[in-house]
């Protein structure tokens, strides 16, 4: 042998007992794990392999180097000819033998990993259902306030913060498996992060677990399953563990903004209106403090809940409480504020009050060294939600804002879209009072969305419309106005 080589393996002739020694070597790594079973069939071929998942990326790969490589061989085979790919546990199993290696050795080593990994897979599988019911009732205990038992059934790490995914779709289940794969969960104790999903009222929900920093990669895969089983999912967090109750209702509340176009959508995105921050801090702040000040923090958050949403019901779900329950608790906050919630300004600016930053220490130091204690509690008295501090939307930055957003809108669009947004979304009632049919203020609202680039099945965008309307009015924008031209359709009141 002038190579040096023992005459049989991979840099000489291949035969049965080659096959067995193989055979053998793998069989002993899969007994440790499947990332010693990937290495050990990396080294026989004098190559790199990888598992490549089409959702999580590479689940394995020998050397860590390969792994982008082997996800691309596994996504794209032709361009990769050199290599072996095959089915593997729900992934692909790609091999990158050495320019040496018999193919027959390459394609045994192929074909015995591909065969070891379904049987962990399988394994895997039988256990995985008692796994996904202990991973539900983790979740309901955070969800009923128990953080503490569940951070000590997590091994006692040093948890702090959650971040919670909630996802919809006709393909929940099959996303429940590919996401669990994906993800790999374990209760190893001392992680950086452990995520625990589970199917609860026939939605998915993704809680990851861990100490204050997200590194993305749960966002990541959860925006992967979306895509691919057309799934629609409201993110909400990081928050502390003891306000998983919120961020689970937050999630809930995001959801109901996202979109085929924007699949999964996070709670702050649509929970800080663009306006807010535009106002002169101060006035606002001192304004908003004022006009919720008979609220405790629980009816604050479910006014939010409720206008995110956009309705009672889409609140009612989000919140886990009855229809009923919700429409008492919106009415009890109505008589302690003393506005009508069923006005579209008042909403608006309910909204806004309930996003805006808390009053600066500066500001209350500032007032009581004045002697305007009285003034200011007198203030508070006369704040209504009905009505913004005077001067707070006649600034250039707000009027910019307003007219960038509805500018170029025509007459008529704008005249519908003012009655649309009056009646709350509604298209029977706005139709009635504009006298045209359903239909024609249908197209008109798709020209407006069109013209607008904005979302408007988004509660909160339709309530920045709102108040943009109203800041670059200048006639009354009502229905009377609308320009008509005849007929059975655009007929006059």
């Amino acid at each position: 042998m002038g190579t040096g080589t023992t005459g049989h393996g991979p840099n000489g002739p291949w035969d049965a007992r080659d096959g067995r020694d193989t055979t053998g070597q793998l069989l002993r790594a899969a007994t440790g794990s499947g990332a010693r079973l990937i290495a050990e069939a990396a080294t026989l071929v004098q190559g790199w392999a990888v598992l490549a998942d089409p959702i999580a990326g590479a689940v394995y790969s020998a050397p860590a180097a390969a792994a982008a490589d082997g996800v691309h061989a596994a996504a794209a085979p032709h361009d990769h000819p050199y290599s072996v790919q095959l089915p593997a546990a729900g992934a692909v199993l790609v091999l990158a033998p050495a320019p040496a290696t018999p193919a027959e050795h390459t394609g045994h080593v192929a074909a015995t990993t591909a065969a070891l990994l379904e049987v962990r897979g399988q394994r895997a599988a039988e256990l995985r259902g008692e796994q996904m019911r202990l991973h539900t009732t983790l979740l309901r205990l955070l969800l009923a306030g128990h953080a503490d038992a569940v951070v000590d059934a997590l091994g006692g790490g040093a948890y702090t913060h959650v971040t919670v995914y909630r996802l919809t779709g006709e393909d929940t289940p099959a996303a429940h498996q590919v996401l669990w794969r994906a993800v790999r969960p374990t209760l190893t104790p001392h992680a950086d992060a452990c995520t625990l999903l589970g199917r609860l009222d026939g939605e998915l929900v993704v809680a990851e677990v861990h100490r204050g920093s997200d590194d993305g990669r749960i966002l990541r895969l959860v925006s992967r399953v979306c895509e691919r089983h057309g799934l629609l999912a409201g993110m909400a967090g990081p928050l502390p563990l003891a306000e998983m109750s919120t961020a689970y209702c937050d999630a809930a509340a995001a959801r109901h903004s996202a979109t085929p176009a924007h699949r999964i959508v996070p709670a702050d995105a649509i929970g800080a209106p663009r306006l807010a921050p535009l106002l002169p801090a101060a006035p606002y702040a001192r304004w908003a403090a004022a006009v919720l000040r008979p609220l405790d923090p629980a009816q604050q958050h479910l006014l939010l809940v409720w206008l995110r949403t956009g309705s009672k019901p889409s609140a009612a779900e989000a919140l886990g409480l009855s229809a009923g329950t919700v429409r008492a608790r919106i009415r009890e906050a109505a008589r302690l504020l003393d506005a009508d919630l069923e006005d579209a300004t008042v909403r608006a600016h309910l909204l806004l009050a309930l996003r805006a930053p808390a009053p600066a220490d500066s500001d209350a130091a500032a007032d009581a060294a004045s002697g305007s204690d009285e003034a200011a509690l007198r203030n508070a008295g006369e704040a209504r939600l009905e009505a913004l501090p005077g001067g707070i939307l006649d600034t250039g930055a707000v009027r910019a804002w307003a007219g960038g957003l509805v500018d170029g809108l025509e007459p008529r669009l704008r005249i519908a879209l003012t009655c649309w947004l009056r009646h709350h979304a509604r298209t029977a009632p706005a139709a009635t009072e504009l006298h045209v049919h359903r239909t024609t203020l249908t197209t008109w609202l798709h020209q407006c969305t069109d013209h607008l680039a904005q979302n408007l099945a988004d509660a909160t965008v339709r309530a920045e419309i709102h108040l943009a309307l109203r800041i670059t009015r200048c006639g009354r924008d009502a229905p009377a106005d609308l320009p008509r031209r005849g007929g059975r359709t655009y007929r006059r009141a």
